[in-house]
Formats: C-alpha cells, sequence, structure tokens
C-alpha cells in the first residue's frame, strides 16, 4: 500500500515535471519565433532605410541634371544673345563686307558704276 502510494505520487512528480519541462520547452520556443521576428523586423526596416536612401540618392541625380540642364539652356541663352548682339553690330566678321552690300542695294544701279 505505501509502496502504491509512492509510487503514484512518483508518478504525478514526475507528469508534473514533465509538463513543467513541456512549458519550459514552449516559452523556449515562443521565445525563439519572438527572436525570428525581430529578424524579420530589423532586415525590414534595414531594407526599407536602403531603398529609402536610394530614392534619395535618385532624386539627387535627378535634381543635379535638371541644374545641368538648366545651365545648358542659360548658355544656349547666352549665345542667342550673343548672336543677337552681333546682328546688331552688323554680323558677325566680316561685318564691314556685309554693310557693304547692303549699301550696295539700297543705291541704285548708275552706269557709269556699271557700265554693262
Amino acid at each position: 500500500m505505501f509502496r502504491t502510494r509512492e509510487r503514484e505520487r512518483t508518478e504525478r512528480e514526475n507528469e508534473i515535471e514533465r509538463e513543467r519541462e513541456r512549458e519550459r520547452e514552449r516559452e523556449r520556443e515562443r521565445e525563439r519565433e519572438r527572436e525570428r521576428e525581430r529578424e524579420r523586423d530589423r532586415e525590414r526596416r534595414y531594407r526599407e532605410d536602403k531603398e529609402r536612401e536610394n530614392e534619395r540618392e535618385r532624386e539627387r541625380e535627378r535634381e543635379r541634371e535638371r541644374e545641368r540642364e538648366r545651365e545648358r539652356e542659360r548658355e544656349r541663352e547666352r549665345e542667342r544673345e550673343r548672336e543677337r548682339e552681333r546682328e546688331r553690330r552688323g554680323g558677325g566678321g566680316g561685318g564691314k563686307e556685309k554693310e557693304a552690300m547692303r549699301e550696295r542695294e539700297r543705291v541704285p544701279a548708275s552706269p557709269l558704276i556699271n557700265p554693262a
């Protein structure tokens, strides 16, 4: 009788200990899962940060390209202004010849100047 009760008590204690061990194992598994989740979150944040940084760099490059295009347009405008200025002064090189040609066009041909 004593042995039976002792054995039952021992079995209950063993079962209680096994249940505690199962619970500890479940808790360890939950902790591993939480750690995996934290790791996934870290990786996701890293990728998102990297993507934001890449997008900022692409935007900076687009802005640099827009600035280069604005500079090219300013240079084209300066060149057009220089061309207009040359035209106002009678054209570029050879201005005197162009002016003389315009003068000849304005003056009617005289038989004395052009006997042909």
